[in-house]
């Protein structure tokens, strides 16, 4: 192989390495930034929800929530399902004479959680592969690079007729520059990676105690929108959803 062919191909590699670098990098940034958003919203959405009177006021504060919060998009999920919010999110009282029977309500409830805490896990784990790609295969890039780097080198080195210590130091010195690179942009890579997996993780098991939650207080309710309404009156004087389970709905 030619002396220009390997060390185009070592530069190639570099370029690779840090094209790799700024992609690591800004989905690192975005997916903080998402994580720190993210956090932020359910931290108040958990407070208005703790504040609301009955579960119509909790599903009004799930869908004004739900742009930025998971489990405010849960409890809207499962709201809608509940008929408490059908088309359009519009919140009404359902009628005695429309209910279904609780076990309908029920199964289609943790179906919609179900698919939504899906959801919110395919959008919690989204970027992650590119992030273990990276971390991955950018040391084995730097080494391929190295490789052609040192053919560079040693090529050059023949030209010159001599193997003395001077001669052979800086090309080679030169060339392992690619795996220190590849290293250099994979432990960052893999380091989020490992960080995003652990809290994504978190995030889910917390979006299903949550969602437990949320289907104990609607049992606990009889899958009705007030205390009351199964008899045909909306209870006026309904207490905070906060005291209807035993540990309460945020945990």
């Amino acid at each position: 192989m030619s002396e220009l062919a390997a060390a185009s191909i070592a530069h190639i590699a570099l370029w690779i390495l840090l094209a790799f670098s700024v992609a690591s990098w800004a989905l690192i940034v975005l997916k903080t930034l998402q994580a720190v958003r993210a956090a932020r919203a359910d931290r108040r959405y958990e407070r208005a929800f703790e504040q609301a009177n009955d579960l119509a006021a909790a599903a009004c504060t799930s869908e004004a929530a739900a742009a930025d919060s998971p489990k405010a998009q849960v409890a809207a999920a499962f709201f809608a399902a509940l008929a408490l919010a059908p088309a359009g999110h519009t919140i009404h009282v359902v009628q005695p004479h429309e209910r279904e029977p609780r076990g309908n309500y029920q199964e289609r409830c943790e179906r919609a959680l179900a698919q939504r805490i899906r959801q919110a896990r395919r959008a919690s784990d989204k970027g992650l592969a590119v992030l273990a790609s990276i971390g991955s295969t950018a040391p084995f890039v730097g080494l391929f690079g190295t490789v052609f780097g040192i053919t560079h080198a040693l090529s050059a080195i023949s030209h010159r007729a001599s193997a003395s210590i001077d001669v052979v130091a800086g090309p080679i010195g030169e060339a392992l520059v690619a795996t220190g690179v590849g290293i250099a942009v994979a432990v960052p890579a893999v380091l989020a990676y490992n960080f995003f997996v652990r809290r994504s993780k978190s995030q889910n098991a917390d979006l299903d105690d949550f969602a437990n939650d949320l289907l104990g207080l609607a049992e606990h309710r009889g899958f009705t929108l007030r205390t009351g309404e199964r008899q045909g009156t909306a209870s006026a004087s309904a207490t905070p959803v906060r005291g209807e389970t035993a540990q309460g709905v945020l945990a």
